[in-house]
């Protein structure tokens, strides 16, 4: 018998490996709201702020100047749109498949990387009606509507609707949908949304080109998700695998989060589900208030996670979304999601409507009215009178 294996001599104790820490369901919820600029407003420049979001859900143009005055101190949308018209931001088809506002750098670093997602939208949609289409030549046919023209430092890039992208490649397959071809290319092709469209209070319609060309630089070839990942967490996190591929539509992060997991640290739920966090990143004291806080249609910070409890309470979930799927304004109150907005205009005189779920305490009702008339003076300050009204869901 080995000295080691003599049972009457004293062994070294192996310490069991600890447990994860367990994370409540309001720890969770005030460290998003804690990265998502939503506990305090930030003293930070729009351009630095979107690109801390990982860029901004914007199929409706107005709404990331709303979801950045809610977050951002002294927030003037000219800021914002003097970006878009300098091109250092950009509105693109990314994440989900949805159009986002990112900044220049974040197009050229995440549009070849969430391709799959973009593909996996349009098979869903459009696959049907493209049959038989040999991709490759549409795509090559796409690009060059946008960009073949002389190149000079000044040339200004073809702009398109989808209508008339559709239009225009219809010539060539007679008989296709024209509305799945647009599509098609807008998929293939990294399409931006060029101003007046997403400018503040100017609108117009939605006119493309593409990336490269708006922006002058080629996008990044076979990136990584690694990085966004990361970026992700710093944003959204702690978060599941299941979380992460619900963000951005990318499939198979599990080899991504185990790739990392050495720069990262564990946490589990209240359900016992493994969440990765960066391990410096702010996880505030589960009982740190939580202001009033009025978010604009899709903010991400609602739709950014498989399972939404961490800010909409499950009793409140079906009410999210209107018929259509459309997401209207939301308000948070005590961190979650729990009434809806809206401006309405008449001549020279605005409404705030904000549709409660519940009857509300004397002073969450002072706040909304406070933080309503902020939102009101910043959305619609060139109407005179601003008047704002209480509505209970069902009566």
């Amino acid at each position: 018998m080995s000295p080691s294996a003599n049972p009457l001599r004293p062994q070294k104790l192996r310490r069991a490996p600890a447990s994860p820490e367990v994370l409540s369901l309001r720890a969770l919820n005030r460290a998003l709201l804690e990265r998502q600029m939503l506990l305090r407003r930030r003293k930070l420049d729009a351009l630095d702020a979107v690109e801390h979001l990982v860029g901004m859900q914007a199929q409706v143009p107005n709404t990331p100047y709303i979801g950045l005055w809610t977050r951002l101190e002294g927030f003037l949308p000219a800021e914002l749109a003097q970006l878009i018209s300098d091109r250092r931001a950009v509105r693109i088809a990314l994440m989900r498949s949805t159009i986002h506002l990112v900044s220049a750098r974040d197009c050229l670093r995440l549009r070849s990387l969430l391709q799959p997602v973009l593909v996996r939208g349009t098979n869903g949609t459009f696959g049907r009606r493209l049959a038989g289409i040999n991709l490759e030549e549409l795509a090559a046919a796409g690009r060059a509507v946008f960009e073949d023209q002389p190149k000079s430092p000044i040339s200004i890039p073809i702009q398109k609707t989808l209508s008339e992208l559709g239009a225009h490649l219809a010539k060539r397959w007679p008989g296709r949908d024209p509305e799945a071809l647009a599509h098609a290319i807008r998929t293939l092709v990294p399409l931006v949304q060029v101003p007046p469209r997403g400018l503040w209070g100017i609108g117009g319609r939605a006119l493309h080109t593409t990336a490269e060309s708006w922006l002058n630089q080629p996008l990044a070839v076979d990136p990584l998700p690694d990085e966004m990942i990361l970026r992700y967490l710093a944003a959204f996190g702690p978060a599941t695998v299941r979380d992460m591929q619900a963000w951005c539509g990318l499939t198979g992060l599990g080899e991504v989060a185990e790739r990392l997991r050495p720069r990262l640290r564990t946490f589990r739920d209240e359900r016992s589900r493994v969440l990765f966090d960066l391990p410096d990143a702010p996880r505030p004291d589960p009982d740190t208030p939580a202001p009033v806080r009025f978010l604009p249609e899709f903010d991400n910070v609602l739709l950014a996670h498989a399972d939404r409890t961490r800010i909409v309470p499950g009793e409140h979930r079906n009410r999210m979304f209107l018929s259509g799927g459309l997401l209207q304004g939301t308000v948070l109150l005590d961190g979650f999601f729990s009434a809806r907005w809206k401006i309405t205009r008449q001549r020279d005189a605005a409404t705030l409507i904000i549709q409660t779920f519940a009857r509300l305490p004397k002073g969450e009702r002072t706040a909304l009215t406070e933080e309503g008339a902020r939102l009101l003076a910043f959305a619609v300050g060139d109407v005179t009178t601003h008047k704002i009204e209480f509505k209970r869901l069902g009566g």
